[in-house]
Order: structure tokens, then sequence, then C-alpha cells
């Protein structure tokens, strides 16, 4: 069933599907008939997303962008076959993360060495290489003009170096792919919200994600819309959760030593006292299934963080 969020403001999300409902929203930023896609997800969320285009009334033709916050591939996984699909779109990177796209040989070599060759496969299929005519390559202020609107591309490093958030004054929002953390709807307590900061390997660096949350919050947004999963109502309040937890974060690496268990269970640690700060209403084990693949991930990241600042 197609899930879909219409915030009334020239910003839609689509649920794709990604792994289980609510996990990763494509954003589409519609104006005068143009539309801008933010992020891509997997190959098969493009049929939810040509699905709710179908809705609008918009055609494969009226999208100019397709603007990738980063090449993970919960991001950038489709952005090939989206490409096939939208003949008249630009894909728009960070220059770190242009040749990735061009050639994807690196990214499904590094996916199969996190989840072995079935998984990648049943995650993500094969990767379609972008033509390199068709990517442009976005810096720091850049800003991308369609209908009567603009975004501007705001190079935010923090969860990785080549991470870019899109500015959309005239909604006064920031599309934060995974600098501003992801956020679980089945957490939410009555209208507050929460938001976990997202440490995966293999560029996480907490001091830029701090300045990088920091310049968002200097836009002054009403919200802000993040990859996993959506609208985030309170971003002061979310932006001093994420302070709070990646100090917390590397409090924990730290007194493990970088060791991968010992991190993970620190995690575990720090999100039973979250449950109880935050008041949370599922059970404890409800919440560690939910977010396990979660704490996995982000264990790893911080692993490989503490061993880069020995090696440093």
């Amino acid at each position: 069933m197609l899930q879909t969020f219409d915030y009334k403001n020239g910003i839609h999300a689509v649920d794709i599907g990604y792994e289980r409902p609510l996990m990763v929203a494509v954003h589409l930023v519609v104006d005068s008939g143009r539309v801008a896609i933010i992020d891509a997800g997997h190959n098969r969320g493009l049929e939810a997303v040509l699905r709710a285009m179908e809705r609008q009334g918009l055609s494969k033709e009226s999208v100019d962008y397709l603007c990738l916050t980063h090449v993970h591939l919960d991001h950038a996984g489709g952005a090939g076959r989206y490409m096939q699909a939208f003949p008249n779109a630009q894909l728009v990177v960070h220059e770190r993360g242009a040749r990735h796209m061009i050639n994807p040989g690196k990214l499904i070599a590094g996916a199969r060495e996190v989840y072995g060759d079935a998984e990648t496969e049943r995650r993500y299929g094969e990767l379609v290489p972008v033509s390199e005519d068709r990517v442009m390559i976005a810096h720091d202020g850049e800003r991308l003009r369609f209908g009567r609107r603009e975004l501007i591309c705001l190079d935010t490093p923090g969860h990785a170096k080549h991470h870019l958030c899109y500015h959309d004054p005239a909604a006064r929002g920031v599309f934060t792919g995974d600098v501003f953390g992801s956020s679980f709807r089945e957490l939410d307590v009555g209208e507050r919200q929460f938001v976990i900061p997202i440490s995966s390997p293999v560029q996480f660096d907490p001091l830029a994600m701090h300045a990088s949350i920091e310049r968002i919050l200097a836009l002054e947004p009403e919200a802000v819309y993040l990859t996993h999963f959506s609208q985030l109502r309170d971003p002061k309040t979310a932006a001093a959760d994420l302070h709070r937890l990646i100090d917390a974060y590397v409090d924990v690496t730290k007194r493990a030593e970088g060791s991968y268990p010992a991190i993970l269970d620190g995690l575990w640690a720090l999100y039973d006292e979250e449950a109880k700060r935050q008041g949370w209403t599922l059970s404890r084990e409800a919440v560690r299934e939910m977010l396990r693949m979660e704490m996995e991930i982000n264990a790893q990241g911080l692993e490989v963080w503490f061993k880069s600042q020995a090696k440093a």
C-alpha cells in the first residue's frame, strides 16, 4: 500500500518500503509543475515514487533534479534507475560522491563486504551507472532553480565527507539526509519526536557533525526533513538531543577502547536510559528489535572512528 505525506508547502514524502514501513522517505519538492527529488533509496522504491507522482498529475518529464544527500546505498542505490525513468533530470551529488554514481563498482563491493552477496542482491539489486554528462557536481552554496523555487546546497560533513543538505527557503525547511540523525515514528510520544545520531561506517566525525547541525539550525528552519523518516517539527529540541547523544557515543567508544562488542553494549545501555528519559511506550524488547540494525551499524562506525583517531 502506497503511503505518502503532504506537508502543504510543496514538500511530499513517499515511503518507499525499504526493509519496513516508515524507514526511508524519498521527498518530492513540487513547484509550478516542476519537481526536485531528494534521495532515491533502492531500485524498488522507484515504483512508489512514480505512483505518487501519477496521483499528483506529474509526468516523468517534470523532474528537473534528483538530489542525493550522499551515496550510501539506502539513499543512492536506486539513482541509476531513477535517471533512466526521468529523462530531463540532472543528478546532483557532492564532488566526492560523483565518481561512485558514474561507476558504482566500489559501492557494491563495499555493500557485499558488509552484508554478503545474497543480502546485497536482496536489498539493492543491480546498481545502474549514471552517464557522466547527466551528473551535476554541487558545491557549497550552489542554487538549484525549478519552477519559482530554489534549493541551496550545503556541504555538511560529519556522517560522511561527501554529504550534502538542501535548504528550501520557500518552505523554511532543510533536507538533512543522515547528518541530522534518524527518527522513528513508533517512538513519538504525543507531539514529541525523538532523533538518533547515525555514526555508520566509515567517515563518522563527531566534531564535523556538531558543526553541521549548528549550521542547519542557523538557518532557523521551521522543520527539517530526514531520509529516515521525514518531517521533524522541532529542530531545536532535536538538535539538543543530537549534540548530547553524539558526545555520549564518543564517551561510550572511549570507555570501550574501540572494542565493537563493548561499544554495542554501551549503546544499548545508553538507549535503555533514553527510553526512560523520553517516556517511550514500546517495550524494551520491541525497542531493541526496531533499533537492532541501527545500533549494530552505529557501533561499527564508532569502532572505525576510534581506530582512525588512534592512527592519527
